[in-house]
């Protein structure tokens, strides 16, 4: 049986590391980028060749690969626990990285903007999380906050923690963000009642709540823009 080939095995043009090097990662493709965290491939494939294969099943979406389990990746030939790992470490680094942008100091002006900066944290989410954005005098980023982190249908979120979080970072005002894994961007009466209660609270406290967006994967919902606020 032909055993598998390393990167330093393979012809010149398929090294992804030494085209990296020469011209950046910007120059890679996806599937090139995967191979240099795997390394190998399996008897019938380099890592290139099993990183397309694994990318095509699914639809080459990172985000629908970053939702699958180690399982269903070990399902592959040539792919084991440490490979599927390395490929999901991989993955949550990405969202920890967007996560990290606000030092980029997002200025919220619409509900858009807003639905921009969470899809990308929320879209992978198989529970329902729930987020504030504290915001300044000027509508800028202060930090974001997670609140709280449930089940599939639902999160129970302490609005004490939210007026907390926002006094602590001197806010002016703060946009309500949340996810549905289900794909069902409706609020539920639930969602309502929050809304109010936080709105009701922030004013108390003379600070502003600008909107509150529901994120599913490719569509959101915004208090703001339908009125609800």
């Amino acid at each position: 049986m032909t055993g598998r080939l390393s990167i330093h095995q393979w012809a010149e043009e398929d090294r992804p590391r030494e085209k990296m090097l020469q011209h950046g990662p910007a120059a890679l493709s996806n599937a090139e980028l995967l191979a240099i965290l795997v390394g190998s491939g399996s008897t019938e494939d380099s890592a290139v060749g099993l990183m397309r294969k694994v990318l095509d099943r699914y639809h080459n979406s990172l985000s629908e690969l970053g939702r699958c389990s180690v399982e269903e990746l070990c399902s592959f030939k040539g792919i084991g626990p440490a490979k599927a790992v390395t490929i999901l470490a991989a993955s949550e680094l990405g969202r920890r990285r967007k996560e990290e942008d606000p030092s980029d100091r997002l200025t919220v002006r619409c509900s858009r903007d807003i639905y921009a900066f969470f899809h990308p944290l929320m879209c992978d989410l198989p529970v329902e999380e729930c987020w504030v954005l504290l915001l300044n005098q000027s509508a800028r980023l202060i930090q974001p906050v997670r609140i709280s982190q449930g089940g599939l249908a639902g999160t129970l979120v302490d609005v004490r923690c939210i007026l907390r979080e926002a006094l602590l970072k001197r806010a002016t005002s703060l946009v309500l963000c949340h996810n549905h894994p289900s794909g069902n961007i409706r609020p539920s009466e639930q969602d309502n009642r929050l809304t109010r209660a936080v709105q009701q609270a922030a004013q108390t406290m003379d600070i502003h709540l600008l909107d509150h967006v529901i994120v599913t994967d490719g569509a959101y919902f915004s208090y703001a823009d339908e009125g609800k606020l």
